[in-house]
């Protein structure tokens, strides 16, 4: 093999593998990336998050990670009451405005006003719109366009960044 030919292929090989290391670290998602948010009212390190919030809340809120679906138990909670974010406690989904999507994940068609942020999200090679908690920037989820009216806006939100208070009846 003649050397020019093989410091080329060498080269091409170099740029793929670091090219897919990026691209398989961004597919399987993002539990290993830097701390995603900061400058939100609600503010603490890394180490104070990890001591406040499970080993899965902390992947999925400060991490941008994804919990299986079908395993949250607020994915079948049908009570009158408010979804709150895990990471500050505030309020961001109201129950009436939950409906079951059939994706596995607790689903809404609208937040509460001003609760949650968006951004892009460029991960698994798609465009989606990712929402966090407005308060702490902590990672709930995405939204997404095949939703219910009257906004035609499906929120599917992970059940683990969230805690659930029934309305006393």
């Amino acid at each position: 093999m003649p050397r020019r030919d093989f410091l080329t292929g060498t080269a091409a090989f170099a740029v793929l593998a670091a090219t897919g290391s990026f691209l398989f670290s961004r597919f399987v998602g993002a539990a290993n990336a830097e701390e995603p948010r900061s400058g939100f009212p609600v503010s603490k390190t890394e180490d104070e998050w990890r001591s406040q919030l499970t080993k899965q809340q902390f992947a999925v809120l400060r991490k941008e990670d994804t919990e299986r679906a079908f395993t949250s138990p607020l994915n079948e909670e049908h009570r009158k009451g408010m979804f709150f974010c895990a990471g500050c406690d505030q309020a961001v989904y109201a129950s009436d405005k939950k409906f079951d999507s059939g994706t596995g994940w607790p689903s809404f068609w609208e937040a509460v006003p001003n609760a949650v942020g968006t951004s892009e999200d460029r991960s698994f090679l798609m465009l989606r719109t990712e929402c966090h908690c407005s308060r702490c920037g902590g990672h709930l989820g995405h939204i997404f366009d095949d939703g219910p009216m009257p906004t035609g806006k499906r929120h599917c939100i992970n059940g683990v960044a969230m805690t659930f208070k029934p309305i006393a009846a």
